[in-house]
């Protein structure tokens, strides 16, 4: 979500996995959308981010291509269309599924951290400022991992930026502490529980430290943990996960975790 035309009204892009395409649907002041327009991907689309990756002052979309293993950028221009697409390779059966979008580097350009589920790492694309990127760098999760999700903060105070990543078959999170140019420790792991497997992952301050803390959401335990950051990249887990029925997706605004959004998803 987003404004891509400069109503100031929020607008929409939705990754439709069956019919191989995003579409744009722009926000209205009654809270309605109309699509705008649709937009051809890979296979297999399954998720979406925005950013500026031109320095157009035009917002762009990056989509995550699971079936063809590679992440397209499409590039946003006038009136709220978009053209020219470009391609980021992150391996043969790498299945992507999610993003983080950020400046690693302190380069003040746009890079991209996404979770390659299948060949069970995460991948960091360094952006150059005008819509292309380095070749992937990896940093490996774990065998049979499937990582799922993926966020970024500055976990232990050192103004670097770390990943966090929802390891779906191993029943836990990674930690990956940033060293402030696109590369990252060995990480460290934490448990989320036996046959949890962690689905999404957000980030907040939850008890008003000013540290930031975890939310994971755990599918097949129907229910979410939360981990409070120590200021230091090391994390304390909750003694009392909050239940809550095939949690999907979560998402936090203003401290508190606002929405939960359950479904049942045969196919993961």
């Amino acid at each position: 979500m987003d404004d891509f035309n400069n109503d100031r009204l929020i607008d929409i892009v939705v990754a439709n996995t069956g019919a191989n395409n995003v579409a744009v649907l722009l926000g209205h002041k009654d809270g309605s959308f109309t699509i705008e327009a649709t937009y051809r991907t890979g296979l297999d689309p399954y998720y979406v981010a925005v950013g500026d990756f031109n320095r157009d002052s035009r917002l762009d979309i990056t989509v995550a291509n699971e079936d063809n293993g590679n992440i397209g950028a499409i590039f946003g221009y006038v009136n709220c269309t978009f053209r020219n697409h470009a391609t980021l390779r992150t391996g043969d059966r790498s299945r992507p599924s999610s993003f983080a979008i950020a400046d690693l580097n302190h380069d003040q350009q746009k890079n991209i951290i996404v979770t390659n589920s299948e060949s069970n790492s995460v991948g960091v694309f360094l952006g150059y400022g005008n819509g292309s990127f380095a070749n992937q760098l990896t940093f490996s999760s774990g065998s049979y991992s499937y990582p799922k999700s993926v966020v970024v903060g500055d976990f232990n105070h050192d103004t670097q930026l770390d990943i966090v990543v929802a390891n779906f078959g191993r029943n836990a999170i990674s930690l990956f502490l940033g060293f402030g140019n696109g590369s990252f420790a060995c990480q460290v792991t934490y448990s989320t529980g036996s046959y949890s497997y962690p689905r999404h992952v957000a980030i907040c301050d939850f008890n008003n430290d000013l540290l930031l803390d975890i939310v994971v959401a755990n599918y097949y335990r129907n229910n979410i943990g939360i981990l409070l950051g120590q200021g230091n990249g090391t994390f304390l887990e909750t003694p009392h996960p909050h239940p809550i029925h095939l949690v999907h997706e979560i998402f936090v605004s203003q401290n508190r975790i606002c929405h939960l959004i359950e479904v049942y998803h045969p196919m993961l």
